[in-house]
């Protein structure tokens, strides 16, 4: 039977004195927070039984912070599934004791998003948000400058100069990755068509900028149509897909930069054999999954939410604990990649 560990196991595990993890554990006398901390993981890592008291004592002493998100398309699964990490990555923020407040826009209208940030003010420290780039999103978040309280741009940037950060792809590399698998998936030359959500998505646009200038540099041999604007709706991208498999028999890829792909998927499902067309989509779905071991669509970027929550998190925190910076900045993460034989 295994000794159980003791408050001596800790104090060597974490390399300070048995005094030092009994004032942490019994919060008789002030610890720094870098020592303390120390003494927790150590705690947990050997498996004592009071390690979970040490976390509650810690988080106790940790300055509070109310962390506000907008986000839209709330019935969607990537964005319940956003939510859900941005509920973990509160919970598990390092340097503060975080509440967190998430609202969704009814719509894409600039005005819908503007008035749910304004709407935060005064009930959260910090922000961040999917909006569209339009001067209504803009001058929102000036207000939220104005009254204190940073920004932070999610996966689309918007309010460029006067934001916090933006976090994210980095969507002009998102739009040549894409290209570049097109390419490798298509044996013949042919024709291409991009579909984008609308033109205030400015990190659709460096999406589609992204593959247009692969297909330049790299395979001149295919013609890239007109961009297909889809505002992000499934019947849009359906019927628009059916339309130019009519009228192009050549065509042989598609890149959805945003939303939508749900459409385009059902159409090459009803009119085409699986990799007829090659299709490339983001983000990981139970249909886009489900059209990958289909063979329907042929690669899938995906943006790490787990990843982008837990950094966004502690950008926020640390902009409200040391001000907000002169700079605005952008914090790329790297995308995840999904073929037929990944998922």
């Amino acid at each position: 039977m295994a000794r159980r560990k003791t408050i001596a196991d800790v104090a060597v595990e974490a390399g300070v004195s048995v005094a030092t993890v009994d004032r942490v554990l019994n919060g008789r006398e002030a610890v720094r927070e870098i020592t303390a901390r120390r003494v927790y993981e150590a705690a947990h890592r050997i498996g004592y039984h009071a390690a979970p008291l040490i976390g509650q004592r810690m988080q106790t002493r940790l300055p509070a912070m109310r962390f506000g998100f907008v986000l839209h398309k709330e019935k969607q699964t990537f964005y319940q599934n956003f939510a859900s990490e941005i509920a973990n990555a509160v919970r598990g923020a390092q340097t503060v004791r975080g509440e967190h407040l998430i609202e969704f826009a009814a719509s894409q209208a600039p005005s819908d998003f503007a008035a749910l940030m304004r709407g935060m003010i005064g009930r959260v420290d910090a922000i961040a948000a999917t909006a569209v780039t339009h001067h209504e999103v803009t001058e929102a978040v000036q207000e939220l400058k104005a009254a204190g309280i940073p920004c932070f741009a999610l996966l689309n940037d918007f309010a460029q100069g006067v934001r916090q950060n933006y976090v994210g792809l980095n969507n002009l590399k998102v739009g040549r990755i894409a290209a570049s698998m097109l390419v490798t998936a298509i044996h013949r030359p042919g024709k291409i068509a991009v579909f984008v959500g609308g033109y205030r998505w400015h990190g659709h646009e460096l999406r589609e900028t992204g593959l247009r200038s692969y297909f330049r540099e790299s395979a001149p041999q295919f013609t890239i149509l007109d961009t297909l604007v889809n505002l992000e709706t499934r019947q849009l991208t359906y019927e628009a897909t059916l339309d130019l498999l009519a009228r192009h028999p050549d065509l042989r890829g598609i890149y959805c930069a945003g939303g939508g792909m749900e459409g385009a998927i059902a159409a090459l499902r009803e009119v085409r054999k699986p990799g007829d067309v090659a299709l490339v989509v983001n983000e990981l779905t139970p249909e886009s999954r489900s059209a990958l071991l289909d063979r329907y669509v042929t690669l899938v970027i995906s943006t790490p939410l787990g990843d982008l929550c837990r950094d966004v998190v502690a950008l926020m925190a640390d902009a409200v604990a040391n001000g907000m910076s002169n700079i605005a900045g952008q914090h790329f993460l790297p995308p995840d990649l999904f073929i037929p034989e990944s998922v």
